[in-house]
């Protein structure tokens, strides 16, 4: 079944009123609410079609003719797209409101009926990874339809070196509810009912956080020591939910056989180690010429010796503050995307007018952003907490070109369209670069090129070496874990030694500052995710610069390499631009942009 969780961006920050009018979900085309006949009529479909399928294929898969394979798989497929929109529609009605009680009620049991139903088809996996290798080519060799399917199948003998007994299987799905599922809605609710007072106001986290961009030096501080206390409050129960999942992790990745603990990761992003080690390494060693010359830069712009941690993303002093209503917004990242290519704007259209974006901020509302697929049959939607500054509008750029991404995809199928953390970032970051591109070329000043280029670095720094801190945090924790339970102390020094090594010697670190790991959801959710972000960032950046080349065909071959979705391997997609992500080079080459940029900042000091 897809994960009902969507994976949620960094988290937006933004302004106040005065944004017009903001759009809301319209559910309609997934179920017209918990009572609709046609959500009964599914789940009675999907409990007898999971039990007519075991009965039909357990213990038999390795006698199959070519024929009955494929028929077998495109019933696995139907079961996926059902399970898949039932559970898309309860999880999008709660992260409208995660603390609304009977939404929180519908997810469970929807969470708890499915997993139900689908523990017969655990065997599924599990015998097609006991196919000879000889056979199982004999039958893609004879079949056209069943070969198209080849790539699912290479990803499900990824994990043959590490799958357990059937009955293990059996028992790990069922009890997957009251694991990692559980301590993630834990962690959610808490995070959505968190309550924050700055200045006489009570704010949840979104409007918190958003005040980190305030223009007021003095209202970032509070925002930020009133982070630290809330955080510093509850980092007991954080350290709790973090202690679980990584020796929760932990247990099964032992018995797995797993060698590291981000191998699973990497075999879920069909990336190789030494890919994502070389990425790594190239961001680390990149520090001085990216983060740590940016904040020097921004230091001095500040009249600053020394930045405290709420003045990271802190506008400009040059920078003009306004509010950038939903009509500018939409505007603003359709003619960008028009602007590469109609057709790209034209996919993009109906998220608009189709009820397919939440962007309002509402109490209880899940924090951050994210563009969820659902299944291949309906459409993604896109859930936003807008609230009108320029960063927003990027935001909405990143997720609409996830959601432009995942249409794209969806002609794959179901079992096919989803693609690898690493390569679902491609169509995001691109559409905030083609965003940013149409900016600064119609920017008018340089004071207002500066800014635009002084925002991209921030954003990229944050995409790029951000991530990769986070990620070192998570590849500490889960080493330190593997040693005995953490106290908070010991999780907060963690987060610390990441941090000032990335953001480098121009920062001090205000006290309270160490809790803050405790409210990024990408660590509970979707552990070592987040070096995905800068794989994409690196991608998209070598991916500009060959458009920028000139190539005639390179709408074209982008809208295919979208349009693979989960089918072809990164090299594959990579080659008809001339790009091999293999290549230790190609991540220098996308970082060079970024220093590029910085490159010209200093220039205009001169």
């Amino acid at each position: 079944m897809p994960l009902p969780f969507p994976v949620f961006d960094a988290a937006q920050t933004g302004g106040a009123d005065g944004l017009g009018d903001l759009p809301e979900w319209n559910l309609d085309d997934l179920y017209a609410g918990e009572d609709a006949p046609e959500l009964t009529r599914d789940m009675e479909w999907l409990e007898e079609a999971c039990a007519s399928f075991a009965a039909d294929y357990e213990g038999k898969l390795a006698g199959l003719d070519a024929a009955q394979m494929l028929d077998c798989v495109q019933r696995y497929e139907e079961i996926d797209v059902i399970g898949g929109r039932i559970m898309s529609f309860a999880g999008l009605r709660y992260y409208q409101n995660t603390t609304d009680g009977d939404r929180a009620k519908f997810f469970s049991d929807c969470q708890d009926a499915i997993t139900r139903f689908t523990t017969p088809l655990v065997f599924y996996s599990l015998e097609i990874n006991r196919i000879d290798d000889d056979a199982l080519a004999g039958l893609f060799a004879t079949n056209t339809d069943l070969a198209r399917y080849k790539p699912v199948f290479d990803r499900l003998r990824a994990m043959r070196p590490h799958q357990l007994s059937d009955e293990l299987e059996k028992f790990l799905h069922d009890q997957s509810v009251v694991g990692a599922a559980a301590w993630n809605k834990l962690f959610d609710e808490t995070i959505a009912g968190l309550e924050f007072t700055v200045d006489g106001e009570t704010l949840n986290i979104e409007g918190t956080l958003n005040l980190l961009t305030d223009p007021d030096r003095a209202k970032r501080e509070a925002a930020s020591r009133e982070l630290a206390r809330v955080f510093n409050n509850n980092i007991k129960l954080f350290a709790r939910v973090h202690n679980t999942l990584a020796k929760e992790k932990w247990v099964e990745d032992q018995w797995r056989n797993m060698p590291t603990p981000q191998t699973g990761r990497h075999l879920s992003n069909h990336v190789e180690a030494e890919v994502v080690e070389a990425l790594r390494n190239a961001v680390v060693a990149a520090y001085p010429q990216l983060s740590h010359r940016y904040y020097a830069l921004k230091a001095k712009w500040m009249g600053l010796d020394t930045l405290q941690v709420w003045d990271r993303n802190a506008p400009l002093p040059i920078e003009e503050t306004r509010l950038v209503n939903w009509a500018e917004a939409r505007e603003t990242v359709m003619d960008a995307y028009a602007g590469f290519d109609p057709e790209m704007a034209k996919i993009a259209e109906p998220f608009f007018d189709k009820g397919w974006i939440d962007a309002a901020v509402k109490p209880g509302k899940a924090p951050g952003a994210f563009a969820h697929p659902t299944v291949t049959t309906v459409h993604p939607y896109v859930m936003l907490n807008y609230l009108g500054k320029p960063r927003d509008v990027m935001t909405l750029a990143h997720e609409l070109g996830h959601g432009v991404h995942q249409v794209l995809a969806a002609g794959q199928g179901e079992l096919l369209s989803s693609t690898p953390l690493t390569l679902a970032e491609t169509a995001s970051v691109f559409g905030e670069m083609l965003t940013f591109r149409k900016l600064l070329d119609a920017a008018k000043t340089d004071t207002e090129r500066k800014v635009l280029l002084a925002g991209k670095v921030e954003d990229m720094i944050n995409t790029v070496v951000r991530q990769i801190a986070f990620y070192d945090f998570e590849c500490k924790l889960h080493a330190a874990r593997a040693e005995g339970e953490l106290t908070p102390e010991d999780i907060n020094a963690l987060w610390m030694s990441v941090q000032a090594e990335s953001l480098g010697p121009v920062f001090e670190f205000m006290p309270g500052y160490e809790t803050f790991w405790a409210y990024i959801p990408h660590f509970v959710h979707s552990p070592f995710y987040v070096y995905a972000y800068a794989f994409g960032d690196g991608l998209v950046n070598a991916l500009y610069a060959v458009y920028e080349e000139g190539d005639a065909a390179f709408q074209a071959k982008y809208f295919d390499m979208l349009r693979a979705g989960g089918s072809k391997h990164h090299t594959d997609l990579l080659a008809p631009f001339g790009l091999d992500a293999t290549d230790p080079n190609f991540w220098a080459k996308g970082l060079s942009m970024i220093s590029g940029f910085i490159d010209e900042l200093e220039a205009m000091e001169g």
